[in-house]
Parts: C-alpha cells; structure tokens; sequence
C-alpha cells in the first residue's frame, strides 16, 4: 500500500469522483484502484482508535461510508497490500494499522512550533484554509541572512557527520560503504512511499536479482531504481549537482516504467497535479514550473553548508513538484548529492515514520513553515551517522534497543538458522515470531534489527547466537543457495 496523504497525481477537477478508475494518479498499485482520500480517512479511522475495529464499527466511524461492498473491497486490498491486519474470520472480523502503519513518532523529540505544524495537518482537511504555491517561499529564501538550520544545527551535523579519514576525491567514503548505502537508502526510501518490501527482500532483490514473492512488480521496480539511481550519484560525484542534467537524469532513473506516460522520466511537469490528503495546490502552468525550477537550482547553488543544501532540496523540490510523480524520490536522493561529493556520512532515513514524515511534508505545502521537517531532518541525519559510524567501528555505546532484546534477539535468529529458513521465508517467520512475543510498538524496529543481524552473520560470530558449525553451514548454504 502507497501512503496517499501526500501523492501528486489527482487532478483537482476528478477529486470528488466516486469511481476509482476516474482518478489518474501519478502514484502506482493501490493508489490506482481506490480513490486517496477516501484510503486515507480509513486509515485514519483504524489510527484514531487503540484497537481492532469490525467492519460495522468502521462503517459508524467514516462519514460518510461508501457502500458495504466498496468498503469490504477496500479492507480486502489494504490488507493483501500489508497496510492492515485482518483478526478473524466472516462476520466476526476486525481490522487494525500493520506494525509498519501504526509506527510511532514519540523517538523523534518535536520542538513547540513543529508539534503544533503537526496538530494543524491532523486536522479534517476541511478545517484546513486551501492554499496555493507561494513563489516568494523560493524567492525570498536567504542563506546567510534566514538559514533552515541554525549554526549550532550545522555544527552538530558537521561533528556527527564527517567520518575520520583523509582528504579524497568526491565520492570515495560513498563508494567504501557503497554495498550497505544501496541496501539502506532503496529500502528506507521506498519504505516512505508505502513499499512493503522487507530489508531482506530488499537485500535478495539488488544483491541476487531475486524478487520477493507475493509483491507488486512496481514495488521491485522502484527498489530497483532507487539502486540505480544510487549507483549514478555515487560514480559521478565530481561532475552532479544542483543543475538540469543531475536532477532530471535523477528523475529518469526513478521513475523508470513507472509512470503511466513513459515519456514523463526524466522531463518537467506538462500537466496539472493535486496533493492527495491536501489543502495545497501545486502550480499549473508548464513554463512557471519551468521557471521556477531553474530558480530552485540556482538558489541551492548559492548555499555553502550541505546540511543547508539537503534540508533545502528536502522541502522545496517536493513543494515545486516539478514533476509528474516520484518528487520526493528525487528530493530525498538528491539530498544525499553534498554529503557524497564531500565525503559526508549519507542520510539514509534509517528509522523515519512513515506518518511523521509525510505530515512534516504536508506542512510545508500548507504553511511554508520547516520546522516539523528540520526536527525530522536533524534525528534522521544523527541516526544514519550513528549507523554508518558503527558499520566502520564498534566504538560508542550499545544500542539501548538491542540491550532490551537481547534475549528475544538470540531466540529468533537461533530458531532461523538451526531451521535453514531459506531468505524468502525469513521476513514472515521474524513477524509471526515478533507478533507473539513482542509489544505492538516494537515490532517494526525488531523485524528491522533481525534483519540487520542475519545479513551480519558470518563464519567469525555466528557463534553468539549458541548454534553448532554444523547448523550455520547448513544455514548458510539455503541462504546463499536460494531454491
């Protein structure tokens, strides 16, 4: 399932349409079938309530509620699209958020301004005043006088996010972590736009080739782009930037055979888009949009700081959307364009809700304000240093997380391997296990922390986990060996 709070692809005029097949949206699978907002309201039905919902509880709670039938077809889809869980059976079955959906904000500390920016995009969207592009947001932008960041900001990213090394040609640390940075930055940003790709399928897939069975194609695809695109920002380091070549060649790459114009990679919006989950209304005409996008480029040129220049491109790309589809794609990408040509840890959005994330968006588009994004911003970019600092060193604290379960930790990866659960069937084992023994809240960092310790595992440390050589070869041998 693609969250659809923030998807750039219904016209405004077919917005109100009761057929799902009358709303061309940019987005891909669900978005196509089911009308966005009316996905979104009944998501945020089974969000607003603690737990498991029947479908005559569902029905009290939308307003108004579409026929039974259309309301059970839509259930049936968020569920086989892994957005909700169905418990029971016939008559007798209740609804409630996947792990994934009902993910938790309370990690990522919210300043006064961003809680309340928050609060105001929670409301109904009819308590919301419609707005429309605001081009002095890019015109008056200044970053010596009125910076997103403020320089005790840009000193802690700087502190966390230079690794200790020698002065090397642009790209070099990217291209040293390069194996894990593809894993990490394609899954966690096709995890933003709704992919349920698991991070061993993300694995299996650009390791292996190997799709993840039971998936949409379009979500190995947007993984597989994410890869390619990765790949070309990090072999030509020296040479991108904040300029036409570098961000529509970006586009090109992520939105390959995914849009239903093909001819759209790649090439400036041509026509009228609609925020979904919005009051915002993204400019129209082609040649504002084209005028405006040169604009942007130059504006991120002139800002020195890169953490300044990721925030920037981070919040004022998507506010453009210059773009049919795939604008924050390109947007949480292109972020990542300063820290590798200066050799800076990545951002990888290790972590990230989902929810928080598009909320902070939609504040932008509707206030202008950056404050929830900057908060989001600045606990991403500190999670991904501590990540990638861990990958070369395994100095600092430990994880308070994997303290807490260090018992369940051990269970699970000893029941895996002593089974030779082959790769495939590993993502659904972690959360049958992880349902029955872990708290609701938890579950989705633990199905992520399993993951990172199986692809960890080798010859040297398997050990920990009080398996025999024997069960780890064989192990080893299914997961290397997929049938």
């Amino acid at each position: 399932m693609r969250d659809n709070y923030d998807i750039c692809a219904i016209l405004t005029f077919l917005r109100d349409q009761t057929n799902a097949q009358d709303y061309p949206s940019q987005e891909v699978g669900l978005a196509r079938r089911t009308p966005p907002e009316d996905v979104q309201q009944l998501l945020q039905v089974l969000r607003d309530h603690d737990g498991p919902l029947g479908l005559v509880e569902i029905e009290a709670a939308l307003a108004p509620a579409p026929p039974r039938r259309t309301l059970q077809a839509r259930l049936k889809a968020l569920v086989e699209a892994g957005s909700i869980i169905r418990e029971g059976a016939a008559r007798a079955a209740k609804y409630r958020l996947s792990d994934g959906q009902a993910e938790a904000t309370g990690a990522i500390p919210l300043s006064a301004a961003a809680a309340a920016l928050r609060a105001n995009v929670q409301q109904p969207l009819t308590a919301r005043r419609p707005v429309g592009y605001d081009a002095t947001l890019l015109e008056t932008y200044d970053p010596a006088t009125a910076p997103l960041l403020t320089d005790q900001d840009r000193a802690k990213l700087a502190e966390i996010g230079t690794p200790i090394t020698a002065e090397q040609p642009a790209g070099t640390y990217a291209r040293n972590i390069l194996d894990r940075l593809l894993i990490d930055l394609s899954w966690n940003s096709s995890r933003l736009e709704g992919n349920t790709y698991s991070l061993l399928d993300t694995r299996r897939l650009i390791a292996f080739g190997e799709a993840a069975e039971g998936k949409d194609q379009i979500e190995a695809q947007m993984i597989l782009n994410h890869k390619d695109a990765i790949e070309f920002l990090v072999d030509t380091a020296g040479e991108t930037g904040f300029d036409r070549m570098t961000l529509l060649n970006l586009h090109a790459l992520l939105a390959n055979n995914l849009l239903p114009d093909p001819t759209a990679a790649g090439r400036l919006r041509q026509i009228e888009v609609a925020i979904s989950g919005s009051v915002f209304q993204p400019l129209a005409l082609p040649q504002m949009i084209d005028t405006a996008f040169d604009q942007l480029c130059r504006q991120a040129n002139t800002i020195d700081d890169p953490f300044e220049q990721a925030l920037f491109i981070l919040l004022h790309l998507p506010y453009l959307q210059p773009f049919d589809d795939v604008n924050k794609r390109v947007s949480r990408l292109a972020a990542n364009i300063p820290m590798i040509r200066r050799n800076l840890i990545p951002l990888s959005f290790a972590d990230v809700p989902q929810t928080l994330y598009t909320q902070a968006m939609l504040a932008f588009y509707e206030t202008g304000n950056p404050a929830l994004m900057r908060d989001v911003f600045l606990w991403a970019y500190q999670r991904s240093a501590d990540r990638y600092r861990a990958v070369q060193q395994s100095l600092g604290q430990p994880d308070p997380f994997r303290l807490r379960y260090r018992d369940e930790l051990r269970t699970i990866v000893a029941e895996i391997l002593r089974a030779a659960v082959p790769r495939h069937q590993t993502p659904a084992q972690i959360l049958d296990w992880a349902a029955a023994h872990v708290p609701v809240d938890d579950r989705a960092r633990f199905r992520a922390v399993v993951e990172d310790e199986l692809l960890g595992l080798h010859s040297g440390n398997f050990a920990r986990y009080r398996v025999t050589p024997s069960e780890f070869n064989a192990w080893q041998a299914v997961w290397a060996h997929p049938p």
